[in-house]
């Protein structure tokens, strides 16, 4: 099992340059864990979307259905008291820093493509581009 951040669940349905990587590391670590902000943040990004056009509601609502079915007995709720005591030691988010929390938690790494992470939690975040051909 491995953590991801948001934006790797959300280059597996969306398409970027980042997609095929995610793709990849689905086949290579196929139980990905998250904390349950995943979802928001998931349909912050599905919404955006949905005003800019790119994708119409049954189709972001589909998208949403596929990856909460990925994620359904993977995510979990993380201690405050966790995460207040990353974002304090660092310059991350507590969003980001409840990546790292999960992560810490379950003693897996957190696969992402976020640079401010990577750099701050070394001994946790890793680069997907990385991780996938490792």
């Amino acid at each position: 099992m491995i953590a991801v951040d948001t934006n790797v669940i959300a280059y597996l349905y969306l398409e970027s340059e980042r997609s095929t990587a995610s793709e990849r590391l689905l086949a290579k670590e196929p139980e990905w864990a998250a904390p349950a902000l995943w979802r928001s943040e998931f349909r912050n990004i599905l919404a955006l979307y949905l005003r800019k056009g790119v994708l119409d509601y049954e189709v972001a609502l589909q998208i949403m259905r596929e990856a909460e079915n990925l994620m359904a007995a993977t995510e979990f709720e993380i201690a405050s008291a966790l995460v207040l005591a990353l974002a304090r030691d660092s310059h991350c988010s507590a969003y980001d820093c409840e990546f790292i929390a999960l992560a810490r938690y379950l003693e897996i790494p957190l696969v992402t493509a976020d640079r401010q992470l990577i750099k701050t939690f070394p001994d946790t975040a890793f680069d997907l581009g990385k991780f996938v051909k490792g």
